[in-house]
């Protein structure tokens, strides 16, 4: 078989590079080794009657270029917006609510602290300036220093004149981003369960503690997105998230690309430091001039073209690539809805967004990190609890409902074999810390899927079951994701690329990895983005 281009891996920013690629008039083949299409972003009918996003659960950084270019909306995409977007119970029955309608989420601080519901509004303005100023590099191809082009230059000249704008907050973004969102939420806010909340943002996909530099950015990536234009509101995709999945792979079929399910790629065929197409585990080979990856960087370079392809100051570089994962997901599903301390019986807010479990202080999140550096489970991991099926009943059965737990933090470097006897056991803890503020939630839970990082791993294919392909740190940001010195979205073979969350921006169900990877990948053969 014979192509212009070969895109590895049907995750969804692999189906956003291949539907530009197609669309500019290359023969473009995606390849993906599962039969579900997504990647991360899939759903599954785990059990019967229940559709379950098995990875990814949220949308809200989706690229609004990526969903209006590629008609998703007119290829059944459908967004549901999570109002109010967040609930913290507290076991005395106190709960915050927060969400983009400020005055509600400071009448419910208020329940707290004061001081804080002061503070709110001017924390909530502060982010929303930064993001404006800082959001539109998510679509950007960050700068290549050595080979500075015009357009760089341009977009430097906009960052600088926001900068220029923004010059009395500049102290405090530089402290945001640079330094540990702990320090930064200390200093804005007094109530330990309102700390806490917005810490978890701070870590998600991290392994790293709230006190640890850089978190600080991780906190300000999940503030930015929308929804409905309607700025810092995620939503739920309709049917789960695989829903987005196949929108994407009806964009790619109908521009011309060809998907091939079942079909997984062992090696990058390299020869004379350029790649010329792949070969497949069924014996398989698929010639092509161009090959992207939407794997993480250490998959691609190591596994699949190899490291005698690489100069060793890359290879070095990748050894140096931090693949830890501290993170787990747990697929439910329950037979009722639970039912929180201090809240009036049946669906309320309390269950629309993302509900905060087993951290009300700070110092609780530095522990159970402290405890998974350490190589064990914590006692109480940081849990976010989503209730998707409250807002779409389509995906469990009349009166039954679909929950999953995306847990903080379990230990990133146990071998599979180990969590033979740990699954049960994060499971236990994760529900008796629901069980606190919301009694009899383990007695409703009638089926789970525990999937720890080796799990990730086998199933999604991420190194170490990382889900950003690798740690966002301050040096692997922008211009240096995944490695100082290699051209963005390019790599040292010629005609290999990568597309995937090891690139900038970086993680989350953006889009934008897989189109400014085809950008770039246009732009080398002469051609625009269409």
């Amino acid at each position: 078989m014979r192509c212009d281009a070969v895109v590895i891996g049907a995750g969804h920013n692999g189906l956003v590079c291949g539907a530009y690629l197609a669309r500019a008039g290359l023969r473009v083949a995606i390849l993906e080794r599962r039969e579900v299409l997504g990647g991360a972003a899939s759903s599954e009918e785990l059990w019967p009657g229940y559709r379950v996003s098995r990875g990814a659960y949220v949308a809200g950084l989706l690229r609004p270029a990526v969903v209006q270019e590629l008609r998703l909306a007119d290829r059944g995409l459908r967004l549901l917006r999570r109002a109010p977007s967040s609930f913290t119970p507290l076991p005395d029955g106190r709960g915050l609510l927060l969400g983009a309608d400020v005055a509600q989420s400071c009448a419910s601080i208020r329940r707290f602290s004061v001081r804080d519901a002061v503070a709110y509004p001017d924390y909530e303005s502060f982010l929303d300036r930064v993001a404006r100023w800082l959001e539109p590099l998510l679509d950007e191809t960050p700068p290549d220093p050595p080979r500075l082009r015009a357009h760089d230059l341009a977009v430097a000249w906009r960052v600088a004149r926001g900068a220029f704008a923004l010059r009395r907050d500049l102290p405090d973004i530089a402290s945001l981003l640079l330094g540990p969102a702990r320090a930064t939420l200390e200093g804005w806010f007094t109530s330990e369960p309102l700390r806490a909340t917005f810490a978890t943002d701070a870590v998600i996909g991290a392994f790293a503690p709230p006190s640890a530099a850089g978190t600080g950015y991780v906190l300000f990536h999940h503030v930015m997105g929308e929804t409905h234009g309607e700025r810092g509101v995620w939503a739920y995709v309709e049917g789960g998230m695989g829903r987005l999945s196949d929108a994407l792979a009806d964009a790619a079929r109908e521009a011309g690309a060809e998907i091939l399910r079942g079909a997984e790629v062992t090696r990058v065929r390299i020869a004379h430091g350029r790649a010329h197409g792949v070969e497949l585990a069924d014996g398989r080979e698929i010639e092509a001039p161009l090959v992207v990856s939407n794997a993480d960087p250490r998959r691609t370079l190591f596994e699949l073209a190899g490291r005698e392809h690489l100069p060793e100051r890359v290879a070095r570089s990748l050894d140096a690539l931090d693949f830890r994962s501290g993170s787990a997901k747990l697929n439910l599903a329950l037979d009722r809805l639970p039912s929180f301390r201090g809240c009036a019986p049946g669906a309320g807010p309390e269950h629309r967004g993302t509900i905060h479990l087993g951290a009300y202080d700070l110092d609780t999140i530095e522990s159970a990190f402290d405890a998974a550096a350490a190589g064990r489970l914590p006692e109480r991991p940081i849990v976010e609890l989503t209730l998707p099926s409250v807002l779409d009943p389509s995906l469990a059965p009349p009166g039954r409902i679909v929950a999953s737990m995306f847990v903080q933090y379990v230990p990133p470097s146990l071998p599979a074999s180990a969590w033979d006897a740990l699954r049960a056991e994060l499971a236990v803890r994760c529900f008796a810390m629901a069980d606190e503020v919301a009694p009899g939630f383990s007695a409703s839970v009638q089926q789970c899927e525990v999937l720890a990082p080796p799990d990730l791993e086998r199933l999604f294919g991420l190194s170490g079951g990382h889900i950003f392909h690798g740690a966002m740190s301050l040096d692997r940001l922008f211009f240096l994701r995944p490695l100082p010195g290699l051209a963005p979205y390019r790599t040292p073979v010629d005609g290999l690329y990568l597309c995937g969350a090891g690139t900038h921006p970086g993680g989350g169900v953006m889009g934008a990895c897989g189109r400014n990877a085809a950008r770039e990948i246009l732009r080398d053969r002469g051609r625009k983005l269409s």
